[in-house]
């Protein structure tokens, strides 16, 4: 019986194209992951719910840790994708609101996660909690580097070195931070990321982040 009370005998099979048999199988196992664990959850499991032998979940990733990687990469894709997503629509020269965005969209992530990523602060997911954050931090920052990064340096003056170890940095600390007090006042956040990346004190109300917007056309330039 699968964990659905379906007998997986019973389930019609289906010819799919690679790549689609691929994402039902990684999409299947993040449902069984968020509904009973990563360390509960087997390759039979994933077979059943998908309807398929076990062989061929095997045949597509050679073993759950290749499985249980596939499933955490679509997760920071999606981050990725919303910070790309903000990042085209962002207000150019208006800074104090794009770090207002960028500390909530992390917020989200880290809040409203779901039970997957719950699982990962398990005591025994210490180690692939770790992997996860490694390859989140890196995925964050070369998605800024060529957006938002890449947009302030052709317009100003960069004034730090190091600007993806910079970034990494940034983002390790927030991840850290906010773990370990996530009732943190947003504000200290944000006058965090402006003395990391020397963007100054927050604008009073009323005002604008000068340093940040584009330069004034000039006629004859």
């Amino acid at each position: 019986m699968t964990r659905t009370g379906e007998p997986a005998r019973q389930r019609a099979r289906s010819i799919k194209a690679p790549v689609e048999r691929r994402e039902e199988i990684r999409a299947a196992a993040r449902e069984l992951f968020s509904e009973h664990g990563i360390a509960k959850t087997s390759i039979t499991d994933v077979a059943e719910r998908v309807g398929v032998t076990r062989g061929l979940v095997y045949h597509y990733f050679v073993d759950k840790d290749v499985l249980v990687q596939a499933v955490l990469e679509a997760d920071i894709a999606e981050f990725v994708e919303s910070i790309r997503v903000w990042d085209a629509a962002r207000e150019v020269g208006n800074i104090e609101r794009a770090l207002t965005d960028c500390i909530a969209i992390f917020r989200h992530h880290q809040r409203d996660a779901g039970p997957l990523r719950a699982d990962l602060h398990r005591a025994e997911n210490a180690g692939l909690y770790n992997q996860f954050v490694d390859r989140a931090v890196v995925a964050i920052v070369d998605c800024f580097s060529t957006t938002t990064v890449e947009a302030y340096a052709r317009l100003h003056q960069m004034e730090i070195a190091h600007v993806h170890e910079t970034f990494s940095v940034l983002v390790y600390g927030l991840i850290g931070l906010t773990r370990s007090k996530p009732d943190l006042d947003d504000r200290i956040l944000i006058a965090i990321v402006r003395q990391t990346l020397h963007l100054g004190p927050s604008p009073r109300a009323g005002e604008r982040d000068l340093d940040f917007s584009p330069p004034a056309h000039v006629e004859g330039d």
